[in-house]
């Protein structure tokens, strides 16, 4: 693996170029070669920064607008990136809008490690809920889905096959910083039906072949892994026949079939429905 490329640890630069080496390196990260090189990605908003630094997760380069000069929080956040060892660049807009590539770019922007989970370490207990996704391509689905994952408090997310990246900067967008709350761990079809032989629990998957409504399935007092096909496609033969049930979501109207981030959705929040019915309060 390449050594990342950010800059002389615990520094300190001012950037107004787009021409500039450090700048040209995190604009790279908007391809997916380049953050499998450096195993990075980036994440945008002040929040998240913090989000992630409160997690544990390592930051190597903290990136922020001129204009967050005197703003404390940013402030505590660059001297946390320093004492981390991390570089700090203080940009024009133009350079953040270059990175970011919006118009109107938050104000910070860090350059974050990746962090997945290997499936050998994915060991549900209790009540656990995991989902499982086949080669799921939306990037703003998959960043649902994870956000979607944090909010009914299930353990994590497995990608299966040729998944869209779980640290591009539109599934990153789309977790609204549940990415650093969300275990993701990635593996072939052949290794994930090896480590399926393992798993204790109920192994639900919707399909068009299921013939049980999603709502009379007991999933209370076991672990539960939610396998979900890919968007066109649904479920292969082989992904289908490893589960213990297959469900179908009753509609009502014309269409025969739901978004792939709503069915997960769906399924999640009635899989956790007694936990849920636990908790107080709600966040929109």
């Amino acid at each position: 693996m390449n050594e990342p490329r950010f800059g002389a640890p615990g520094r300190v630069k001012e950037v107004t170029s787009l021409s500039n080496p450090l700048v040209k390196d995190i604009k790279a990260l908007s391809l997916k070669k380049f953050r499998d090189q450096q195993n990075a990605f980036l994440a945008e908003g002040l929040k998240l920064v913090i989000d992630a630094l409160e997690l544990g997760w390592t930051i190597r380069t903290l990136v922020f607008a001129k204009t967050a000069l005197g703003n404390p929080a940013v402030e505590k956040v660059a001297a946390r990136t320093v004492a981390a060892g991390g570089t700090v660049l203080e940009v024009s807009e133009k350079v953040l809008t270059a990175i970011t590539r919006r118009d109107n770019p938050q104000v910070v922007v860090g350059v974050f490690a990746q962090q997945t989970l290997a499936l050998k370490d994915v060991a549900p207990r209790g009540d656990d809920v995991w989902v499982a996704l086949d080669r799921v391509r939306d990037p703003g689905n998959l960043g649902t889905i994870i956000r979607t994952v944090d909010a009914v408090g299930a353990k994590g997310v497995i990608l299966i096959g040729d998944c869209t990246d779980a640290f591009s900067i539109e599934t990153v967008r789309a977790t609204m910083g549940s990415i650093f709350a969300v275990p993701v761990a990635r593996a072939t079809t052949d290794a994930f039906m090896a480590w399926r032989k393992g798993f204790g629990g109920l192994v639900a998957g919707t399909h068009l072949k299921g013939a049980v409504d999603y709502r009379t399935v007991d999933f209370t007092g076991k672990p539960v892994l939610l396998l979900m096909g890919n968007e066109q496609q649904g479920l292969p033969e082989d992904l289908a026949a490893s589960c213990d049930q297959l469900v179908k979501i009753p509609q009502a109207g014309r269409a025969d079939s739901l978004n792939l981030a709503v069915a997960t959705g769906v399924m999640l929040f009635e899989i956790r429905r007694g936990a849920l019915a636990l908790t107080s309060g709600t966040n929109a």
